[in-house]
């Protein structure tokens, strides 16, 4: 198995777990605070990461287009987990997470438009599954 397909593994599964403790830590309080909470644990504990694992020769390599894009991503990441968690403290985890997980469809398509990545036909059916498992499950 390569090594990026274990990583997304991991990744996927720490992220169900993610969703179902958020709900547990969110009785009681209000969405915006408990995001406010988890932001700063994630903050510290991603200090920590970097702190272990970046070399400090690296952050030279820093560039001014570096530090834009991965701005710009951190605005879209906070709008995302701002939205999130107000659906999941009052929606259903297993509704909120799998259309959550459309965003596979817009990152398909970005990734299309933006990147020039291919579009093949497996990629475009698999994409159209998700599409579908969205309108069902969001359906009452």
């Amino acid at each position: 198995m390569e090594k990026w397909i274990l990583y997304a593994i991991v990744s996927m599964i720490f992220a169900g777990f993610t969703s179902v403790i958020a709900k547990i830590g969110l009785s009681g309080i209000s969405a915006e605070l408990g995001l406010s909470v988890r932001t700063c644990f994630v903050f510290c504990l991603v200090l920590v990461f970097a702190a272990i694992f970046v070399p400090a020769a690296e952050l030279q390599s820093l560039t001014a287009r570096n530090y834009l894009w991965l701005g710009i991503s951190a605005v879209t990441t906070t709008v995302s987990w701002i939205f999130y968690y107000k659906a999941i403290k009052i929606g259903e985890v297993s509704s909120v997470a799998l259309i959550d997980k459309g965003s596979f469809v817009v990152a398909v398509l970005l990734a299309w438009l933006v990147l020039g990545e291919k579009m093949t036909l497996r990629i475009a059916l698999g994409t159209l599954l998700i599409v579908a498992g969205l309108y069902v499950v969001s359906r009452k």
